[in-house]
C-alpha cells in the first residue's frame, strides 16, 4: 500500500469512489486547505464525523471521526460572496488513516494508507435488477441541467463496483451503514447487500 500525507474535511456525510460532493467552505482552515490543493494540485481527505460538528463553535465537542475515507479532489470552485466558496469535488481511492493531528489552525491532517480500488467486476445476471433500476434513475433525470445531475458520467451500468456506490449515494442509508459499505473490499458483496435494500423497497423490477 501506498502512503500519503493529506489534510481531512470531517463531513456528515460519505463520499464514495466516483461521487460528487459539493461544498460550501467558509471556514478559514478550510478556505486556506482548498487554496493550497488548488495551487499544488493536491487531494484533500473526506472523512466522516462522529462526534462535534462540522463548524467549529466555542465549547463545542471535539471533533472524533472515523480512521477512515476517501480522497476528493477539487474540480470546481465559484466564489460568488466575499468569504464563501462554493467547491465542487470528485471522489477518488479509499484511504485508512495511520496517524492524525489537528494543527493550531484547526486543520487536520493525517498519513494514511491507500486501500486498492474495486477491481472491476461485471454485474453478474442475479442483481442486474439494481443496473436497471440505476439506469431508469439516471433516464429520469433528462429535464434536469447535467451539472446538477446527483450521479456525473462517465456511467459504468455494468461495473458492480461503480452501481453499488451510486446507490449508496441515492438511498437515505444511515452513515455509518454507508461508511460500512464504502470500506467493504468485495464489490460484489457490497452490489448483494444494495440489491436487497432495493428489492424492500419495491425498487426492483422482474
Amino acid at each position: 500500500m501506498s502512503t500519503i500525507s493529506l489534510p481531512l474535511f470531517p463531513l456528515s456525510t460519505v463520499l464514495f469512489p466516483d461521487g460528487v460532493l459539493p461544498l460550501q467552505v467558509f471556514e478559514v482552515r478550510y478556505l486556506d486547505m482548498i487554496s493550497r490543493c488548488l495551487l499544488d494540485e493536491t487531494p484533500f481527505g473526506v472523512v466522516l464525523l462522529t462526534q462535534g460538528q462540522e463548524v467549529r463553535r466555542p465549547g463545542a465537542e471535539q471533533e472524533r471521526f472515523v480512521a477512515a475515507g476517501t480522497v476528493a479532489s477539487v474540480t470546481e470552485t465559484t466564489a460568488t460572496t466575499p468569504g464563501l466558496l462554493q467547491v465542487l469535488c470528485r471522489g477518488g481511492s479509499r484511504f485508512s488513516v495511520v496517524t492524525a493531528e489537528q494543527r493550531v489552525n484547526g486543520l487536520w491532517m493525517a498519513e494514511a494508507e491507500l486501500v486498492e480500488d474495486d477491481h472491476e467486476v461485471t454485474v453478474p445476471s442475479e442483481l442486474q435488477g439494481a443496473a436497471d433500476a440505476l439506469d431508469r434513475v439516471l433516464a429520469s433525470l433528462h429535464d434536469v441541467p447535467q451539472h446538477r445531475w446527483p450521479v456525473q458520467p462517465p456511467f459504468r451500468l455494468e461495473d458492480c463496483g461503480w452501481v453499488a456506490n451510486r446507490w449508496c449515494e441515492l438511498l437515505p442509508l444511515p452513515n455509518q451503514q454507508k461508511h460500512q459499505m464504502l470500506m467493504l473490499d468485495n464489490p460484489v458483496i457490497r452490489l448483494e447487500l444494495l440489491h436487497d435494500v432495493l428489492d424492500e423497497h419495491g425498487l426492483i423490477t422482474s
